[in-house]
């Protein structure tokens, strides 16, 4: 165990605390309170503790998690404000947004706070309070915006470890598999149409998968919003990052042809490949490129602001210009621009000759479409957006369900082995029996073999409490039952499969609205509960997901002035334009301010900090958006967008 420093100690706001007892764990170490909830202090974090509080510093020392045991108070607010006074009164910020979570794990309620906080702060400052019985406990955690998304697996440990005292989880271990019977299937299918229907979504695919057949595939709802046209089993969906377990797949058949090992120097394969520094560079193995386990942070708006027309070379160009803030191994950092680079590695070593998208394209083509039978997967959007497919939804500024348009879906086009394929219900429900049957086509013709397809499932570093990370896939521990997975998510699309290798159960769910991201999580807990017959939660999870989205939704609105405020629009550049040659343009549309940065366009919103600065904001219906911090510089007028670990600065045109 190592010590901390006691000026560390004192900038907690806990000067009681002893310097002996603020120690780091060397791995993730479970522990109660002298009350008896139970607690994982995560590894490197420091621990301690001083009466009813339990605080937890990351090893940066700009981000703290205190678990306050608060007693009995009157909701869940009340517990929050109690918790702050116990840990630090001087924290007086206001409220931004009270949801309720979902019940369960020991808590008879939970609820999520938010508090206010301005965007040159770069600090996050949130709350759960947590209710069993008459009893609050409240997870309080302030600090910097980078080192919570760097830190993010730690930060679910803490929060997912947390137990009322005799508290014993619900797990399904050594319980015998249900086989999924007709009534079995028509209960998902009830779940998932009631869960679409509490959630808004328009249209959803479902596949459902048992001892390597699919017993049921097909549709629920429409295609789009005021269409008649269904859902099918062949209607193409954007997966999004479901797209990294196909390409792991390709790097999987190319390690059978001989023309790769996981363990060779990336540059030994293609030498133009720059990753930071050098030493990172000759260190980066092909497993690397598909971990999430290099230190790299994720960098998406460097293609979400992009000009159009990038080349699948931009992937290599940005990842130059990167540098990892981890070290190997260490913490999960998604990362798409990684991804992206171990596809497109991939279909150089298969067509050397060809440009690296083409290349990419045509193996993905030969080595696991055609093969596998995959007829409706395409990374062609005219193809996608042809025919029998799915239009993209999302909740406009007022949270009604709106058709949007799928323009911003171009922008992972150049970067595509990460999150650029369309797919249908039965063609992955195909790349799931694949996985069960451990490399063979459901016709029973070997596609890759056992050994390299299971590489890509070793657990590697961790995401959370349950969760670690393989090769473009998630290995996961669900309430004792293993499980094989990842999700993908797009403007307007949100999909995930499952795969139960212990159970030979799989199944799939695409969505066409951004609700949707809130039904598989609680789909996967339904599938297990069917299974095993286990407690029924999921519902409530999903009662839960709706309610909040509307409060989300009221929040975000009562911020926001819109149409913009005029004084503001009157002074903005009509165009600013950032070192690397992207632009944010302002133009008159049908009577209102429009905003383009980038792939993100819509009428304009404007937001008045706490610290009196300004935003304007993309008001477009859909969950990603521009904020940009209007500001001046050298006279100039200027906009800064950031994300958790990136700033992108803008300067006006003149």
């Amino acid at each position: 165990m190592k010590k901390i420093a006691m000026k560390a100690v004192l900038a907690l706001g806990l000067t009681s605390l002893s310097v002996a007892v603020m120690a780091q764990a060397p791995a993730d170490t479970p522990g109660k309170s002298a009350a008896g909830l139970s607690y994982v202090q995560p590894a490197e974090w420091a621990k301690s503790s001083d009466g009813p509080i339990t605080l937890f510093t990351a090893p940066e020392g700009d981000l703290k998690i205190a678990v306050v045991e608060v007693g009995k108070a009157s909701d869940a607010q009340a517990a929050a404000a109690q918790a702050w006074a116990r840990y630090r009164p001087a924290m007086v910020r206001p409220i931004q947004l009270a949801a309720a979570g979902a019940r369960g794990e020991g808590w008879d309620e939970k609820v999520n706070l938010v508090y206010l906080t301005s965007p040159a702060e770069h600090v996050s400052v949130s709350a759960v309070a947590l209710r069993n019985g008459e009893l609050w406990t409240v997870l309080l955690q302030e600090g910097s915006e980078a080192t919570l998304n760097k830190r993010s697996a730690a930060s679910s440990v803490i929060a997912q470890g947390l137990r009322p005292a005799g508290y014993e989880r619900e797990s399904f271990a050594g319980r015998t598999a249900h086989r999924l019977t007709p009534e079995r299937i028509q209960a998902l299918r009830d779940f998932v149409a009631a869960s679409a229907r509490a959630l808004e979504v328009p249209g959803v695919g479902l596949a459902l998968i048992d001892q390597g057949k699919v017993v049921w595939q097909g549709g629920i709802g429409v295609r789009a919003l005021g269409s008649p046209e269904p859902v099918t089993a062949h209607t193409k969906f954007m997966v999004a990052s479901n797209t990294k377990g196909m390409s792991t797949l390709l790097l999987s058949v190319l390690a059978d042809e001989g023309k790769l090992r996981w363990d060779q120097r990336v540059i030994d394969l293609y030498p133009s490949f720059r990753l930071g520094g050098d030493e990172t560079t000759r260190a980066t193995l092909v497993r690397h490129l598909v971990c999430a386990c290099t230190g790299l942070p994720r960098k998406d708006y460097a293609f979400i602001l992009a000009n159009e027309g990038a080349p699948a070379s931009s992937t290599f160009t940005e990842l130059a210009q990167t540098v990892p803030t981890s070290k190997f191994g260490q913490l999960f950092q998604y990362n798409n621009l990684m991804a992206a680079a171990a596809g497109y590695v991939g279909g150089h070593l298969a067509y050397p000759k060809l440009e690296l998208g083409a290349a990419y394209d045509k193996a993905m083509q030969t080595r696991i479409f055609d093969p596998l039978g995959m007829r409706d997967s395409t990374f062609d959007y005219k193809k996608g957006e042809s025919g029998d497919w799915a239009r993209p939804h999302g909740l406009d500024i007022d949270g009604r369900m709106t058709l949007m348009s799928n323009y911003f879906n171009l922008a992972p086009y150049p970067y595509r082995p990460a999150g650029g394929a369309w797919s249908s219900t039965a063609d992955m429900a195909r790349y799931a029996q694949l996985e069960l049957s451990k490399g063979l086509s459901p016709e029973g013709k070997r596609i890759v073999s056992e050994a390299n397809l299971l590489e890509r499932r070793k657990p590697g570093v961790a995401v959370d409490r349950d969760t670690r990370y393989g090769m473009g896939l998630f290995a996961r521990d669900a309430w004792g039952i293993p499980v094989v997975t990842h999700g993908g998510t797009l403007l307007g699309y949100h999909s995930n499969f499952y795969v139960l290798p212990d159970a030979g159960i799989g199944a799939v769910l695409l969505t066409n609205a951004d609700p949707g991201a809130a039904m598989l999580g609680p789909f996967l807990r339904r599938l297990l509960e069917v299974v095993y017959d286990g407690k029924p939660e999921a519902a409530d999870d999903i009662a839960a997901a709706a309610a909040r989205s509307k409060v989300q939704v009221k929040a975000r609105r009562a911020r926001l002035t819109y149409p913009g405020d005029p004084a503001v629009l009157a002074a903005l550049a009509s165009t600013y334009r950032s070192p690397e040659g992207s632009q944010i343009t302002f133009r008159e549309r049908n009577g209102a301010k429009w905003m383009k940065a980038g792939f993100i366009e819509g009428p304009v919103a404007t937001r008045k900090n706490p610290d009196g600065s300004v935003s304007v904001v993309s008001a477009g219906p859909g969950s990603i958006g521009a904020d940009a911090l209007v500001g001046t510089k050298d006279g100039l007028r200027t906009l800064l967008i950031r994300d958790s670990q990136h700033e992108y600065f803008y300067t006006e045109v003149r």
